[in-house]
Order: structure tokens, then C-alpha cells, then sequence
């Protein structure tokens, strides 16, 4: 597989997020049967795995810590601050002395000395970006990280903290049903020299063409709260779905692989991660890497897309309130 830079870091064009083998997808999976679909995806040329101290919280870190520690050599690993559980609640916290705990959590179940891409989760209104930034670059002199970035941060958050101590990718969703990244952040990464790491890059499973109308979740699944997936919403963002199948029988793909070189297509400091339970959806999602789209191909499917109307949020309640800051 080849490489592509997040800013100075190095990794396989393809990342895989870890998060659903734990969390966010009803009961966590099997450890052993995970550690082997990570052994898997590193064996077909993955580099790079994407986890998070919330997620869990803590046994996702702990599974890939265990999946990876072989290979730390081999491997760069993105884990995240900043969301602590209290109660059974999510809180966004960017406290400095929170964070300098968070770290060394993530360390130990990580089983590293030093992380390679840390992620601020979500930014924290109440503490400047500008401190977390400048903590960040203390960090790195103490050899406790390598780089860092932030997740679902706003066009200015970004700019302050990359000022203070230069950011090495950004995390935000964007794939065939959600482009707003197109209008200011894409352009604003290309020119800071950030990488761009695209969550979701299948729609939550949706592109992949997993459902259909009257698909249902249950409510240990979160996307039963995500309002695109909500049934009047789900049955009109079909549209998209089936405009991918067209793409994909029209090149011998899968609707999967037809979403994800469209992605890494965009531009070359883009780096999606897919997430996977099943060892035959991560060999599908990375034969997408064997996929061509001409520019003719982007264009006809871009200017199919703006015809297309997606309803529903991506976020709901509090989850919404926390992007763009």
C-alpha cells in the first residue's frame, strides 16, 4: 500500500478506526477476533490506526495496545483527549492537568512511551486553543508525543492553535453525503501544510449500501439517534445509494470502494479511515485503492451529487453542539 504525509507523519493511504470493534455499535466485539482482523488489516498494508480514550471508555485503546504492541515499529497510532465520562455522561474537557492525565491513561493501555498523532477531541470553549496548543508543544519536547491534531474543530480554532504549535491533521466527517469540508476547511488545511483525516467515510455504513428504507437500529447502536438515519430521512437519502450502485456496477466495484477512491481522490493530503468488524469488508474497502476515477468519473459523479438533496443532521442534541468550535 502506499503512503501519503500528514504534514511530517508518514502512513498507509488508508487508516482504520478502531472504534466500533468496542463502542458506539451495540456490545463490543470479541478481543481475540479483533486482534486478528487489526493483524489482518496490517498484513494488507495498514499503518495507521485510529482510537480513543472515550471510547469504551478505555477498553478500545486497551484492545489495539494489545493488537499492535508487536509492531509499535511498524505502525503509527492516533489516539484522543478531551471527553472524560462521568456518570454514564459525556463531558468535553480541555483542563491541562486533565489532559496530562489523559495521557498517561492512554500510554498504558496503549502500552507506548510515546504516541504518534493526539488528537484533541473535541475543542473545549472554556480553556484557549491556544493552551492546549502550547501544552501540546510541551509534550513533544518531553517525547511523550509525536504530533497532534484536532477533531470537528471550527476554521478558527484551527488557525489559533496551529500558530502556536503547528498541527498535523485534522479529523472531521466528509465523504459522498456530507462535502461542507469542501467550502472552507479543505482549502484552509491545504495552505497550513495540515493533513486531513476523514471520519465516516462510508456514511456510518450507509454508502456502503448496508441498508435500506426501513432499516432499523437498535438503541444500543448510536446510530439510532443520528437523524439522517431516522426512517422519512433514511427512505429520501436512498437516492444517493442508488446513484452509487450505478457508478459501481459501471466499474465493477462495490459501492464502498466507489466511496472511498472517491475521497482519496479529492486531494492527496486526505487520509480516510474506515471501521470494519468483519475481515471481508476490510478487504473490500481496501481494494478501493485498486479502483480508477478518472477526472471525467469526479466530475460527472460531482455534478450528479449536487443534484442530489441528503436530509437530516449528522449530529443530534448535545453531539451537535460540540463540532465547529
Amino acid at each position: 500500500m502506499q503512503k501519503r504525509k500528514l504534514r511530517d507523519l508518514e502512513v498507509s493511504e488508508l487508516g482504520l478506526g478502531c472504534m466500533g470493534m468496542s463502542y458506539g455499535y451495540g456490545e463490543a466485539k470479541d478481543e481475540n477476533t479483533m486482534i486478528n482482523l487489526i493483524h489482518k488489516a496490517l498484513n494488507l498494508g495498514i499503518s495507521f490506526f485510529d482510537t480513543a480514550e472515550v471510547y469504551g471508555p478505555y477498553i478500545n485503546e486497551t484492545l489495539v495496545g494489545k493488537a499492535l504492541k508487536a509492531f509499535r515499529d511498524k505502525v503509527i497510532i492516533a489516539t484522543k483527549f478531551g471527553i472524560q465520562v462521568e456518570n454514564h455522561k459525556q463531558i468535553v474537557t480541555s483542563d491541562l492537568r486533565q489532559i496530562r492525565l489523559s495521557l498517561e491513561g492512554s500510554l498504558k493501555r496503549l502500552q507506548m512511551d510515546c504516541i504518534d498523532l493526539y488528537y484533541q477531541h473535541r475543542v473545549d470553549t472554556k480553556v484557549p486553543v491556544e493552551e492546549v496548543a502550547a501544552l501540546m508543544a510541551t509534550l513533544h519536547k518531553e517525547g511523550k508525543i509525536k504530533a497532534w491534531g484536532m477533531s470537528e474543530a471550527g476554521i478558527e480554532s484551527i488557525q489559533k492553535a496551529h500558530s502556536v504549535f503547528p498541527l498535523s491533521a485534522v479529523q472531521s466527517e466528509y465523504s459522498l453525503w456530507w462535502r461542507e469540508p469542501e467550502r472552507e476547511l479543505l482549502p484552509l488545511l491545504e495552505s497550513l501544510n495540515i493533513g486531513f483525516v476523514p471520519f465516516s467515510p462510508l456514511g456510518k455504513g450507509f454508502l456502503a449500501a448496508k441498508f435500506n428504507k426501513d432499516s432499523t437500529f437498535d438503541k444500543k447502536d448510536f446510530r439510532s439517534s443520528v437523524p439522517r438515519f431516522e426512517k422519512e430521512n433514511l427512505e429520501t437519502n436512498m437516492a444517493l445509494v442508488e446513484f452509487i450502485k450505478e457508478i459501481a456496477k459501471d466499474k465493477n466495484a462495490t459501492p464502498a470502494q466507489v466511496a472511498l477512491a472517491w475521497l482519496r481522490k479529492q486531494k492527496p493530503f486526505i487520509v480516510p479511515i474506515f471501521g470494519t468488524t468483519n475481515p471481508q469488508r476490510l478487504e473490500e474497502n481496501i481494494n478501493s485503492l485498486t479502483l480508477h476515477l478518472s477526472e471525467a468519473d469526479l466530475q460527472a459523479i460531482n455534478a450528479k451529487l449536487d443534484t442530489i438533496t441528503i436530509k437530516g443532521d449528522r449530529y443530534s442534541g448535545e453531539n451537535a453542539k460540540r463540532i465547529g468550535k
